[in-house]
């Protein structure tokens, strides 16, 4: 995620810089400061954006941590999370947990800092997505573990 984040912010903020026009920018500022205000301002978007994508990579580890995928007996003690989020809303991704070895309380609630953090970091710069729901998928228990089934396995999306 955090590889993906930063790539994608870098991106948005690559395109952002490459649509001024000359001519169309605004004015610079004639403080006595004798800094260039327009270099400040890219410089300092920059600096939040990783600040950001630093920020959100963490949130993202800390609550992967959280989420336990071993101790389940059953499929049905498999759980699913939302993880982040979308600039058009809804998660961005799910996890797999067992809700037999999981804080369930400390998850979701690291996962909501997750999702507010990055909800802001999209908002500020103006980040868009595809407005595609996306789904919780499936889970079941192999080798022990709770792990999510792909769509694309055969399964109808119900329960195996």
């Amino acid at each position: 995620m955090s590889a993906c984040i930063r790539r994608s912010l870098a991106a948005l903020f690559a395109a952002t810089a490459a649509l001024a026009v000359p001519g169309c920018s605004p004015p610079r500022s004639s403080s006595s400061a004798g800094g260039s205000s327009g270099s400040a301002s890219a410089s300092d978007s920059a600096a939040r954006v990783e600040v950001d994508s630093v920020r959100i990579a963490r949130l993202e580890r800390e609550a992967r941590a959280l989420a336990k995928t071993d101790g389940c007996a059953r499929s049905e003690q498999c759980r699913t999370a939302p993880v982040g989020h979308r600039a058009c809303g809804g998660p961005r991704t799910y996890l797999a947990y067992c809700a037999r070895t999981t804080d369930s309380t400390a998850l979701f609630a690291k996962l909501g800092e997750l999702a507010r953090a990055e909800e802001a970091a999209q908002r500020r710069e103006g980040v868009v997505s595809t407005c595609l729901m996306r789904l919780p998928p499936t889970v079941s228990l192999g080798a022990g573990r709770c792990v999510t089934v792909p769509a694309d396995s055969g399964g109808t999306g119900g329960a195996p």
